[in-house]
Parts: structure tokens; sequence; C-alpha cells
């Protein structure tokens, strides 16, 4: 039984890890994504309705999550 709670509290702090690093870096790399493209305001856009650059910004949020997924999950040599 207590070997259970170990792994419950095991999975609750990589879970715990796993948001703060998706959090970090979703808004490292959306200020990564606004330095490459000057002179567009993407939430204004947005706002427009511009579908387009919600593709895009859905697609770099989308392999960002992926990339830190995989780091989290790697397995340890």
């Amino acid at each position: 039984m207590e070997h259970i709670f170990l792994e419950l509290g095991r999975a609750f702090a990589w879970t715990l890890v796993s948001a703060l690093a998706m959090g970090i870096s979703l808004g490292i790399v959306i200020k990564i994504f606004d330095a490459f493209t000057p002179g567009l305001n993407e939430i204004e856009e947005l706002r427009k309705g511009n579908v387009a650059v919600g593709i895009v910004l859905g697609a770099v949020i989308l392999a960002t999550g992926w990339v830190i997924g995989l780091t989290l999950h790697a397995p340890v040599p």
C-alpha cells in the first residue's frame, strides 16, 4: 500500500514539473515568435478574425508542447 502512495506522489510531482516547464517554455517561445514577426500584432490580428495567425500560433504552441513532453518523458540513462 505504501508503494502505491509513493507512485502517486511521484506522478503528482512530475505533473507539477511538467506544468511549470510548459508554462515557462510557452512564455519564452511566444516572446521569441513575437520578436521574429516585427510589425505584426498577433493578438490584434486574431481579434480581426485572421485565421492564418491563429493556425500558426496554434502550431507553435503544439510543437512546443510536444518537444517539452518528449523531453520530460525521456528515459533516464
